[in-house]
C-alpha cells in the first residue's frame, strides 16, 4: 500500500480530467474492443445432405472458421451418397490481410495510448520539455487517426466478403452430392456476425477518436502557442491608436493656442513660451535696438 500511494502521490492524474488525457483512456479502452472482438472471433455454419440412401445422409455437417480467417484452410467432410464415401471440401477465399491489418493497428494504438497515458501522468514535464513531446504526440496521433479510417475500412470489405464466402447457401454450392436433384440438401444455421459487426463499429470509432483528439495535442505544441503569443493585428492597433487622438479646432499648422495664454511650439520637447514673454521681449527688444542706433 505504501508503494502504491508513493506513486499516485507522485503522478499528475488531475490530466485525465483535461479532453487530452481522457480522450486516451478513452482511446485505450476501444482499441481493446477493437482486436478482441475481432482476434478473438470464432464462427460456425451448419448445412445437411439428405442422400437417397439415408444410410449415406449427414444431417449436420459443420464448418467452423476463425481469425485470421484463411477461409482456403477451411475444410469439412461431406457424404458422396453412392456408398459411405466421403469428400473433403475448402472454403474459397482468404482475407487474412485486411483482418490482420485491422488487428495490428489496434494493439500498436493499444500500446501508444497507455504509454501516452502514462507519460501525461508521471513525465509531465519532460513530455513539455523543449516541445519534443507535444510535437511527436501530435505526428503520432495523426498517423494513427489515418490508419484507423483505412484498416477499418479495409476491414468493412473483408468482412462482406467472409460474410458471402461463409453463408450456407454458398457452401452448398461446392458439395457435388447437392447437385443431383435426388438429394435434398439444406442449411441448417449460420454463422453469427454480432461479434465482428462490433470491431467493425469500434474501428470507426476509434477514428473518430483520434481524429478529434488532433486538436487537443496540437494545442500542447509550440505551433499554436506561438499563434497565440503573438497577435496577427499588431499593425493595426498601431494605426489606430495614431487615429484615435482628439483633434483640437485652435490648432494650427505651427502651433496652437490654449485657454492659459500659453503658446505651444511643435517641434519643441515640452517647452512652452508663454504670450507675456513674447510681448516683453518685442517691445524691449525694440526700445533697445533703438537705443543703440
Amino acid at each position: 500500500m505504501d508503494t502504491a500511494d508513493q506513486i499516485v502521490s507522485v503522478g499528475t492524474f488531475r490530466v485525465l480530467k483535461l479532453p487530452l488525457g481522457f480522450i486516451r483512456v478513452l482511446e485505450w479502452l476501444f482499441a481493446i474492443f477493437a482486436f478482441a472482438t475481432c482476434g478473438g472471433y470464432s464462427g460456425q455454419l451448419r448445412v445437411s445432405v439428405d442422400c437417397v440412401n439415408k444410410t449415406d445422409s449427414n444431417l449436420s455437417i459443420a464448418v467452423n472458421f476463425a481469425y485470421p480467417f484463411r477461409l482456403y484452410q477451411t475444410y469439412f467432410d461431406v457424404p458422396v451418397c453412392d456408398g459411405k464415401t466421403r469428400e473433403r471440401l475448402f472454403l474459397i477465399g482468404d482475407y487474412s490481410s485486411s483482418a490482420e491489418f485491422f488487428v495490428t493497428v489496434a494493439v500498436f494504438a493499444f500500446l501508444y495510448s497507455l504509454l501516452a497515458t502514462v507519460v501525461y501522468i508521471f513525465f509531465q514535464n519532460k513530455y513539455r520539455e523543449n516541445n519534443r513531446g507535444p510535437l511527436i504526440d501530435f505526428i503520432v496521433t495523426v498517423i494513427f487517426s489515418f490508419m484507423w479510417l483505412v484498416s477499418s475500412s479495409a476491414w468493412a470489405k473483408g468482412l462482406s466478403d467472409v460474410k458471402v464466402a461463409t453463408d450456407p447457401d454458398e457452401v452448398l454450392l461446392l458439395i457435388s452430392a447437392c447437385k443431383v436433384q435426388a438429394n435434398k440438401c439444406k442449411s441448417v444455421h449460420g454463422p453469427i456476425w454480432s461479434g465482428l459487426n462490433t470491431s467493425v463499429v469500434f474501428g470507426f470509432l476509434n477514428f473518430v477518436l483520434w481524429a478529434g483528439n488532433i486538436w487537443f495535442v496540437f494545442k500542447e505544441t509550440g505551433w499554436h502557442k506561438s499563434s497565440q503569443r503573438y497577435p496577427p493585428d499588431s499593425s493595426e492597433k498601431r494605426h489606430s491608436g495614431f487615429t484615435q487622438q482628439p483633434y483640437n479646432q485652435g490648432s494650427c499648422e505651427q502651433g496652437n493656442f490654449n485657454q492659459s495664454g500659453g503658446f505651444g511650439t511643435q517641434g519643441d520637447l515640452g517647452q512652452q513660451v508663454t504670450y507675456g514673454q513674447v510681448y516683453d521681449y518685442a517691445t524691449h527688444g525694440s526700445t533697445s535696438l533703438a537705443n543703440q542706433m
